[in-house]
């Protein structure tokens, strides 16, 4: 039996794993996310997050630089301290997984978590499966997130949240074409950073990071870029990972609408809402242009890069005047 194996269950307390199944690789060949189905115990299967962190990574654009393993490395013992310390803070508000058990030795980092498979979420979406009804659900879950999280301070998790923010990307700032774009980055940046209204952010709130019930309800996996950030940013991130250029156009109204009502039900009387409305509705095209800054260093002509991401970056350079 392997190291890994015996540490299942000796944690979960199960008598046996009766089958094991691949889920996914880890991004850039830094380990694995496989599924243990039990038998024994209190859970039918766990979600084994197993990291190994190589001397040197295999990214599939190419950026095997030494700040890129760095920002990796940092980005799992985030996600284990959010694991940790905030995921029990959050069930009560919008689901996740809950740690049942992590390890860390060396280069190897493991964290056992619940099956949300076996809690009723088994099912996942795609852009081309994905309904307006569904997105909203995801929407709905990122309001409660960051209503949970409304000025509570990154303790433990990163200072600016999300992965694609402009200080740990500066190699990929270098080879952006779009150069007014590329002066604008640290204003946008800036912008961002100084919103009044901060909460605790995904960081990387995409389509396939939720799961859903028969009924589409959501849960969300996936804390690795976890930190400060103004919540729009999220959701901004979530909908282009949903949309194309047309569906954004039609449905940007409807869906910053159903967003910004979830984010009212949700924080209460907690904090002057329309305050919050107002800055984030106006940082959206900005959280559009922060992205489109990272996708124009990392991945020219990426699907994202489209007529709408393209407007709303364009409106934002016309306003800080780098046109």
């Amino acid at each position: 039996m392997s190291p890994i194996a015996s540490q299942i269950l000796h944690c979960i307390g199960a008598t046996a794993i009766r089958e094991v199944a691949h889920v996914q690789t880890l991004w850039s060949g830094y380990g694995s996310i496989k599924r243990y189905v039990l038998e024994g115990g209190r859970y039918p299967s766990v979600i084994v997050k197993h990291i190994q962190l190589p001397e040197s990574g295999k990214h599939p654009r190419g950026w095997n630089t030494d700040l890129s393993h760095q920002r990796k490395i940092k980005s799992y013992a985030v996600e284990s301290y959010w694991y940790e310390q905030y995921a029990r803070l959050t069930e009560a508000a919008c689901k996740v997984p809950q740690l049942l058990r992590a390890e860390g030795k060396g280069s190897m980092r493991l964290l056992i978590m619940e099956d949300l498979n076996t809690l009723g979420f088994p099912k996942r979406l795609t852009p081309d499966t994905v309904s307006l009804a569904a997105a909203k659900n995801c929407l709905t879950w990122l309001a409660r997130f960051h209503a949970n999280y409304m000025q509570v301070p990154p303790i433990g998790l990163w200072e600016v949240g999300t992965y694609w923010h402009l200080g740990t990307r500066p190699d990929e700032w270098a080879k952006m074409k779009n150069i007014p774009l590329q002066q604008a980055a640290s204003a946008i940046d800036q912008r961002l950073h100084e919103a009044t209204f901060q909460t605790l952010v995904h960081g990387d709130a995409k389509l396939a990071n939720f799961c859903f019930s028969p009924e589409e309800q959501v849960a969300a996996v996936d804390f690795q870029y976890v930190g400060k950030g103004c919540g729009i940013k999220d959701v901004a991130y979530f909908i282009s990972s949903c949309f194309a250029e047309e569906a954004c156009e039609n449905y940007e109204d409807e869906l910053l609408s159903h967003y910004f009502d979830a984010l009212e039900r949700a924080l209460g009387k907690s904090i002057d809402f329309q305050l919050v409305k107002k800055e984030w509705t106006k940082l959206y095209a900005f959280a559009w242009a922060d992205l489109y800054r990272f996708l124009d260093g990392w991945s020219t002509g990426h699907w994202k890069m489209h007529g709408y991401s393209e407007r709303l970056t364009r409106s934002v350079l016309e306003e800080l005047t780098y046109v």
